[in-house]
């Protein structure tokens, strides 16, 4: 990068101005990571101080039976085959309620887009979980299930999404956004939800006092201008409700492993390579540079690695996924090598050995509680970027 560029893009950083679509574009050309890890530190730090948030939550899946065949998808089944289920609502809750001696605060649900599985299956769910689990908030559905149930239920979005809350749902999830610009989209995605039905349900969400996080699926056929694209979006969607509460880079992963079936789903990987560890601390630090105003940063630790998460707290995140059981979205598909649960121990134990201080959450981002950050008195416990 030209020297003048540099510190032109340092002093607005440091002054606090918002950056540009070419700014954006700009530091991701940057092969300077030391550079790019130091600002967005600045930016995480003037946010969020020297805290990583956290909370303890569970991942159901209901069923995988899905009408779409998502080019990066291993979870969804069709009808018929081998391992596809769609759980009774007494079998969800039995699940769940096995889950609840983990102390868990957020129960996490998302599935496939099952195409005979009637609208009232899901409001009925949420009412009968959140009677198992009064304590435990419910993020539930993406933006695509939500256009999906407009569609077998006849009723607006607006309408399901006031059945769902009053049945107990507090949060969407951030899923269904990919990546919008159509010019990759129409390559990776398979069913009718895009930007413009993917906002209009999250700007209803926010109008009825919904807080919700936003993603990105970043590393397979994009190129960094659709990441700048991405963000921006989400950015402009922001400064209009302001209901985005955390932004979510995650890792497209490979089938590193067959199936159960010998099948590999992931029609992408032959033509793609995962996006590097470097490459995703690179597109933590520019995305909290560019959205400027959403106040959290989160790394998904079962799609980066623990390494790598640790080290994107060093690079603009501030909030680590907490406990996940089960997660089948990623690891129905790899053998990446990430367990499969972390306990609240094993979440304080990588915060704090990445240099941080560990504060547990809700899902509305309220502190639950604060647990003291590394001994500073130990010459060997690690301390965060200094800026």
């Amino acid at each position: 990068m030209d020297a003048g560029l540099k510190r032109e893009l340092e002093e607005k950083v440091y002054a606090g101005e918002r950056l540009t679509r070419e700014d954006g574009i700009a530091l991701y050309e940057s092969d300077d990571l030391a550079w790019l890890g130091g600002l967005a530190h600045h930016v995480r730090t003037q946010k969020n101080g020297d805290v990583v948030h956290f909370n303890v939550n569970r991942h159901l899946n209901m069923t995988n039976v899905c009408t779409a065949s998502c080019a990066y998808c291993s979870f969804q089944r069709k009808p018929g085959e081998k391992d596809a289920y769609t759980m009774r609502i007494e079998e969800a809750v039995r699940l769940a309620k096995a889950m609840e001696a983990d102390s868990l605060t957020e129960l996490h649900i998302v599935n496939g887009l099952h195409p005979t599985l009637p609208w009232r299956y899901y409001p009925r769910s949420l009412k009968a979980l959140k009677e198992a689990l009064p304590d435990v908030s419910l993020k539930a559905f993406t933006a695509t299930e939500i256009h999906h149930f407009e569609t077998i239920s006849g009723l607006s979005a607006s309408d399901i999404l006031d059945e769902l809350i009053e049945a107990g749902l507090e949060s969407l999830t951030g899923g269904g956004a990919e990546i919008f610009d159509w010019e990759v989209r129409q390559h990776i995605v398979d069913h009718r939800t895009h930007w413009e039905d993917w906002s209009r349900i999250h700007r209803l969400a926010h109008s009825k006092g919904l807080k919700t996080p936003c993603t990105m699926l970043y590393g397979h056929i994009e190129e960094p201008r659709h990441r700048v694209d991405h963000v921006l979006r989400l950015r402009e969607l922001q400064d209009e409700t302001g209901g985005f509460q955390v932004f979510i880079p995650l890792r497209y992963q490979h089938d590193f492993v067959d199936m159960k079936d010998g099948k590999v789903r992931n029609t992408l990987q032959a033509r793609t390579t995962m996006a590097t560890g470097a490459e995703a601390l690179k597109t933590f630090a520019v995305s909290r540079l560019l959205f400027d105003n959403v106040p959290h940063v989160k790394v998904f630790w079962v799609m980066h690695g623990l390494s790598t998460a640790q080290l994107a707290l060093n690079h603009g995140a501030d909030d680590m996924d907490g406990s996940v059981v089960e997660y089948k979205i990623t690891h129905d598909a790899d053998d990446y090598g990430t367990p499969n649960k972390l306990t609240r121990d094993d979440i304080l134990d990588l915060i704090r050995d990445a240099g941080f201080r560990p504060v547990e959450r809700n899902t509305r981002y309220e502190i639950i509680r604060e647990y003291p950050g590394p001994d500073g008195s130990r010459r060997e416990s690690p301390q965060p970027m200094r800026v």
